[in-house]
Order: structure tokens, then C-alpha cells, then sequence
């Protein structure tokens, strides 16, 4: 099915144009990556598609079927309801049900839930309400549903704002396009590989900007690059879009050679033209101006190579010696013991909450801690990058923020950068250097807060959650710049790329004050924890041998079934059976022969999905039946 058609499309912001005459087709199941620096227009023509924005010229049409439904970077609440309302948002009789089944779940009320279970069967709502649990406990929102949206922080809201969004597409949508604006934002990597398989599993219409580029991998078959007001469609994963790329540019390197040639055999012919014009020579001097706007075209070059003539990083860097560091009952230090060493690469894992940043900050002497000692190298220089992000007192333009920290930036063979040249290095572009920083972007703040702690010239860098808001252009930048760096590098982040090229082994913070030392990168470490789920998997897939039953003194006390679960029990019986006999009835219809084609295939998907539900249900069957002791 097709679902969007867009045709010449341009957005300008004053003289700046965002993009121009872009078209594009979206069809149904496409999971498309739209890859771009920050302030090149992605958010705007994510809100123009939802209609949120209107663009300055150029048609766009949606199917009259399809329903776009919009994930933003900075979410939108009613602030005085609690979480819970704000997820179930639809005045709608099922939603209704489930909303008032979960507030008396997470109350207690026992008396009133009996009522609300029976509207629960009436209106048929529980396969709905299981996807649901799915997504709250994933995404671990259950604690957080009866505060007001006001009262949490910056990660629970954009939890619970995908939440909202993935229990949204899955009420009574059958077409959706899902757009979404940076997904995986604030999200630990279980979520963010639950979420890769989920969007696989749901089959969703998928067009998201991300600066993961696992996950993009993970979710997308294809990638379009908005690059100088235009757009280019590639098809394939990440690296198969860095290699077209690189095509594409090695052709326009040839074709702008190929146009100075000219240019330069045309000015000579200009220069010695009379001023009276024939109709001949008046197409030539117009075609010369075609000629000289490309021979004058620059490309973009994102590699980085920035020979930085560092502060001398002394014999004695930075150890940390039986440090506790507690806030009330929480433990974040139980005795850490630690020394630094000169060129060290850390990565810092852990769950949200585990006490990450506290660690850096005690570090760097930001906080203090309960008992132990820091100790800190005196030619150790902190180059700190922290979430807050940047603070100024007052709006400046871009150029005169940075040169208020130094004019230049000294290099390794005794020159120096200017604060305009260090700017271009992190892609601001003239124009943009003289922008006051309130006009930024959200990612192009960021990076002028990066480019400005690299530009204080530090030997020990503290990166916490670096890549969050950055795009893929500038994450390509920091990479490079960071490969290189001599300095001790500490990086906080949920980026499994990032940190798989730039870190040499972990702390992993396990939590009650325990940090582990592993020796690798994160995929290595991801791979090392899934090894003891893998194993239980496989034991439980492995019949295990009879044993001869001895009698035992006493029986172990097994839980009994609450009433919520005993109901779940009985649903489960009933709905088992119709999903096995609607499985029979449908095998019947494949194998008969006087079955159409087109049925054929329409009854192929839906016995694979019934399948699905009746494995789904039967674990889960299995699971409550132990509990029971049938």
C-alpha cells in the first residue's frame, strides 16, 4: 500500500533554506533512517509529514487510510495528571477499561477489580492489555504511573512518552506511520534491543532519525541523507550508505575539477568580451555563471584531523583509595579502589540510577565523598562534558562564546587554530558562527558545549552521555578527533558504537556499591552477560533425565495464585482452545486444493500470527499453572 507521496518540497528559515525540491515515496512496511547534521531541517520535516508545520512550497499526500503519528525529542504533557493518564489518552470504552483495570491493579482494590475485570472480558480487551504490560514493564514505567508528569525527570518522561506512543499505534490502528525523532534517547540498552526486536516484530511503517547506528542497522533497510538542500536515497545499512557516499562524493570531486577547467578557459573568454552582447554571446555568458556557481561549490569534508599540542600529563594521574560514597539507603562506593594511568580509554556501564554520574563528579572533585581518599595528578586538566549542558549568562553569538575562552588553539608542530578555524573543525559554518546561541538547535548546542571543552585544551576528558542529540555528521567528527586523543578519556554512555570504537574496558556499575573491572568493549560485555540466559535457555529446552523420587520431610511452601492471576488462569484455558481449534480450522483450508491463491497467502500470515499468540499463551499458561500446583 502506498502511504505518502511528497513532490518539491522546500522549507527556509529566513534566507537559510532547510532543503529544496526534495521528493520522496513512502510504502507500507518501509523502515527508512533519515541521517543529517544538526539544523539541517530533520525535525522540520518530520512535523511537516505529521503536519505540525507547513512547508514554504511543494505538495505532500497521505493516504486517506494511513494515520502518522509523531515521537518528538521534547514531548508534550499534561503536566498536573499522572503518567497513567497521560498513556491512556483516547476517550475510547477499551482504553477506558484498561486504564481503570490498571489504577485499581497498582491500588489494591480488590473489591472494585472483580468489577473491572468482568468489563475487561465483556469489551474482549485482555490481548490488548497484555501488549501493554509488554511495553510498561520494558520500559520500567510501572513504579512511575500514578505521579504527576511534573514531578519526574528528564529520562522517565521520554519513557513514558514512548509509552504512549507504542501503545497509540497499537490501538485500533491498522495503517500507521510512525515517525519518530530520536527513540533510544535516555533508553538502556536492554530497552533499546527490546525495542529493535519489537519494531521487527510488529511490522510497523517506520521513519526515525537516530544517532544509533546499531540500531539503525537493527530497524532500517534503508537510509536518506539530507545534505546540501538535497536528498539522497540509499538503500542497505549503515556501511553500505558510508560507502555510496563516498561514490557519490569521489563523482562531484571529478565533476567540480572538471567545471574549474572550464570556468577558468570561460573568464578569459569573459574578460575579453565587448560590453555589446549578441544572442550568441549572451548564452555563453549565462552558461558561464552556471559554469563558475559550480566550479566555486565546496565539499564538505567530516574527517577530522586536529594534531593538538596537549598539556604533559605527569607520572601520577589520578587514584581513588577506599572511597564510599552513599545517599541514605542507596549505595553508589563500597571501598573502591583505583589508579589511573596515562592513555586510558573507561567506558562506564550500568543501569539508570546506579550512580554513573556521581562517580565522575567525585572524581573530579565535584562532590565529595563519605569517606576515602581522590587524589588527583597536578597536570591533570578535566575537560568535563556533562548532560546539564551548556550554561551561559547571557545570549551571545557562536564566535564570540568560543573566542571569550581563547582566541586560538595551539597545535602539536608550535602553530595555532583560530576560534573560527576550531569552529569550521566541528562543521559551523561562517555564517552559522555569527548565529546567536539562543537560534541553535537543541544538537547544535551540544556541540558547540563539546567543541568548547575540547577547545579549553584538556589531557583528561569526562564524556557523560556524549552522543545524546549529536548527529550521525558530528558523531563522525568526535570519533575521529577522540581516536586520536593522547589524553585519559572517561565515557558515561548507552551508545554501544561509540563505545565499542573508543573504549578499552569497563566499569560496569552492578549496583548496593559493587563496580566491576571488565576487560573489552561493550558488545563483549553484552555478549558475556546474555551467556547465563542463553545457557538457562538451553536447559530448559534439554528434557531432563528421571530421577528417582525420595520422600521429603516437608513440602516447600508454594505461592498461591492471587485473584488477579487465578482469572488470567482461566482466560488463558479458554483462549488457548480457540486459538487451537481456529489453528486446526485454518491447516484444513491449506490443505484443501480448491483453496484460491490470494487465500492461500492471506491464511499463510494469519496462521504464523496465531501460532505466535498460542506459544505466547501457553508459556504463560505453563508459568501461572506451576504456581498453581496442577
Amino acid at each position: 500500500m502506498h502511504y505518502v507521496s511528497v513532490e518539491n518540497l522546500s522549507k527556509s528559515y529566513g534566507i537559510q533554506p532547510l532543503f529544496s525540491d526534495i521528493s520522496f515515496h513512502i510504502e507500507e512496511g518501509d523502515k527508512i533512517a533519515l541521517v543529517a547534521r544538526n539544523g539541517s531541517g530533520k525535525s522540520t520535516l518530520l512535523k511537516i509529514l505529521a503536519g505540525k508545520e507547513t512547508a514554504d512550497s511543494g505538495k505532500v499526500w497521505i493516504h486517506k487510510d494511513v494515520d502518522v503519528v509523531l515521537f518528538e525529542q521534547e514531548p508534550q504533557f499534561d503536566e498536573g495528571k499522572t503518567a497513567l493518564d497521560n498513556i491512556f489518552f483516547h476517550n475510547h470504552p477499551v482504553i477506558n477499561a484498561i486504564r481503570e483495570f490498571e489504577r485499581l491493579s497498582e491500588a489494591n482494590e480488590e473489591e472494585k477489580l472483580t468489577a473491572a475485570i468482568l468489563k475487561m472480558d465483556e469489551l474482549g480487551a485482555w490481548d490488548f492489555d497484555a501488549k501493554v504490560k509488554q511495553i510498561l514493564g520494558r520500559l520500567n514505567i510501572q513504579p512511575h504511573l500514578n505521579q504527576k508528569v511534573s514531578t519526574l525527570s528528564g529520562g522517565q518522561r521520554k519513557r513514558i512518552a514512548l509509552a504512549k506512543t507504542l501503545i497509540d499505534i497499537g490501538f485500533e490502528h491498522k495503517h500507521v506511520l510512525l515517525i519518530m525523532d530520536e527513540p533510544t534517547n535516555h533508553l538502556d540498552v536492554e530497552m533499546v534491543e527490546w525495542l529493535e526486536h519489537y519494531f521487527d516484530k510488529e511490522g510497523v511503517t517506520l521513519l526515525l532519525v537516530t544517532h544509533d547506528r546499531y540500531f539503525l542497522d537493527a530497524v532500517c533497510d534503508e537510509i536518506w541523507e539530507m545534505e546540501g538542500s538535497n536528498l539522497y536515497e540509499h538503500k542497505g545499512d549503515y556501511a553500505n550508505y558510508l560507502e555510496k557516499k563516498a561514490a557519490r562524493q569521489e563523482s562531484e570531486v571529478a565533476s567540480i575539477d572538471k567545471a574549474r577547467n572550464t570556468y577558468r578557459k570561460e573568464l578569459e573568454w569573459m574578460r575579453k568580451q565587448p560590453r555589446a552582447r549578441t544572442t550568441k554571446s549572451k548564452s555563453r555568458q549565462d552558461n558561464f555563471y552556471e559554469i563558475e556557481k559550480k566550479a566555486k561549490q565546496q565539499l564538505e569534508d567530516q574527517r577530522l584531523e586536529l594534531q593538538m599540542k596537549m598539556s604533559r600529563l605527569g607520572g601520577k594521574v589520578a587514584e581513588m583509595k577506599k572511597v564510599y560514597k552513599s545517599f541514605g539507603d542507596k549505595t553508589i562506593l563500597k571501598g573502591f579502589d583505583y589508579t589511573f594511568s596515562k592513555g586510558e580509554r573507561i567506558g562506564i556501564v550500568g543501569k539508570n540510577g546506579a550512580g554513573k554520574s556521581t562517580f565522575i563528579n567525585l572524581l573530579q572533585h565535584l562532590e565529595e565523598p563519605d569517606s576515602g581518599k581522590i587524589n588527583i595528578g597536578d597536570t591533570v586538566i578535566f575537560g568535563n562534558y556533562s548532560q546539564q549542558g551548556l550554561v551561559i549568562k547571557e545570549d551571545v553569538r557562536v564566535i564570540e562564546y568560543v573566542k571569550n575562552i581563547a582566541e586560538h588553539f595551539p597545535l602539536a608542530d608550535g602553530s595555532t587554530m583560530s576560534a573560527a578555524q576550531f569552529l569550521q573543525l566541528f562543521l559551523f559554518e561562517p555564517d552559522k558562527q555569527y548565529t546567536f546561541i539562543s537560534k541553535l538547535s537543541g544538537g547544535e548546542k551540544r556541540r558547540l558545549h563539546l567543541l568548547t571543552i575540547l577547545f579549553r585544551n584538556p589531557n583528561f576528558l569526562v564524556l557523560d552521555e556524549p552522543t545524546n542529540d549529536l548527529d550521525l555528521p558530528t558523531l563522525s567528527v568526535l570519533e575521529n578527533f577522540l581516536s586520536d586523543f593522547p589524553g585519559c578519556l572517561l565515557i558515561v554512555s548507552h551508545d554501544r558504537y561509540f563505545m565499542d570504537r573508543l573504549v578499552d574496558h569497563l566499569f560496569v556499575f552492578e549496583g548496593d556499591g559493587v563496580i566491576r573491572d571488565f576487560p573489552g568493549n561493550y558488545s563483549q560485555y553484552r555478549a558475556e552477560e546474555l551467556k547465563p540466559a542463553a545457557a538457562k535457555a538451553a536447559v530448559q529446552q534439554t528434557p531432563a533425565p528421571v530421577a528417582e523420587t525420595k520422600p521429603t520431610s516437608a513440602p516447600a511452601q508454594q505461592r498461591r495464585l492471587s485473584f488477579k492471576e487465578k482469572h488470567e488462569l482461566e482466560n488463558l484455558d479458554k483462549d488457548i482452545a480457540r486459538l487451537t481449534a481456529e489453528k486446526a480450522r485454518i491447516t484444513a483450508l491449506l490443505n484443501d486444493s480448491n483453496t484460491p491463491f490470494e487465500e492461500m497467502h492471506r491464511l499463510s500470515t494469519e496462521i504464523g500470527a496465531i501460532s505466535s499468540q498460542l506459544d505466547e499463551k501457553e508459556m504463560r499458561w505453563l508459568e501461572l499453572s506451576e504456581l498453581d500446583g496442577r
